[in-house]
C-alpha cells in the first residue's frame, strides 16, 4: 500500500466541515479527509462494512482542474482513492461529488488554505552569522527575549 501514496511532501490535511453519511444508488460512505500531496490527492473514505463497494468520486476546484483517479485500495472499512494532479497554487475550494448519482450531487466541499508552492524540503540549518560591526564596543548582537505565554 505504500506505493499508493503520491510522491513529494504532504502539504496539507483537509478535514470536512461536517461528517455525514452519503448514500448513492450504488453504495454509502463518509469522506473523512483529503491529503494534499505535492503530486496528488488522497481521499480517505469510511465504508459501512468491509464488503461495501467503493464509491465513484469526482473532484473539482474553482479553477476547473481535471482530477483523474490514479489508484484505489480498500482495507476493511477504509478506502483510499488517489487522484492527480495536486491542487494548483491559489486553489480556494475543493468539491467532492458522487459520480454514482445521476446528477453528480456534491458530497462535501473543503476550504483550501493558502499553501506555499515549495516542492523541496526547507533547509533546517540556521543561516550563517555574518560579522557584525559594533559601534558601541559591545560584541554581542541583539538577542530577543523569547518567552512562553502564560
Amino acid at each position: 500500500m505504500s506505493n499508493l501514496i503520491p510522491s513529494g511532501d504532504l502539504r496539507r490535511m483537509l478535514l470536512p466541515p461536517t461528517y455525514g453519511r452519503h448514500v448513492t444508488s450504488a453504495t454509502e460512505f463518509t469522506i473523512l479527509s483529503v491529503e494534499v500531496w505535492a503530486s496528488g490527492l488522497v481521499v480517505n473514505i469510511h465504508l459501512p462494512s468491509g464488503d461495501s463497494p467503493e464509491p465513484r468520486l469526482m473532484l473539482q476546484d474553482h479553477f476547473g482542474t481535471k482530477y483523474a483517479l490514479q489508484d484505489s485500495a480498500t482495507v476493511g472499512t477504509r478506502n483510499l482513492q488517489v487522484f492527480a494532479p495536486s491542487v494548483p497554487p491559489g486553489t480556494r475550494s475543493l468539491t467532492i461529488r458522487a459520480a454514482d448519482d445521476a446528477d453528480s450531487r456534491p458530497v462535501v466541499t473543503f476550504a483550501v488554505p493558502l499553501m506555499a508552492v515549495r516542492e523541496e524540503r526547507p533547509d533546517l540549518a540556521p543561516p550563517p552569522r555574518e560579522a557584525e560591526a559594533s559601534t558601541d564596543g559591545d560584541d554581542e548582537s541583539y538577542q530577543p527575549d523569547l518567552r512562553r505565554p502564560a
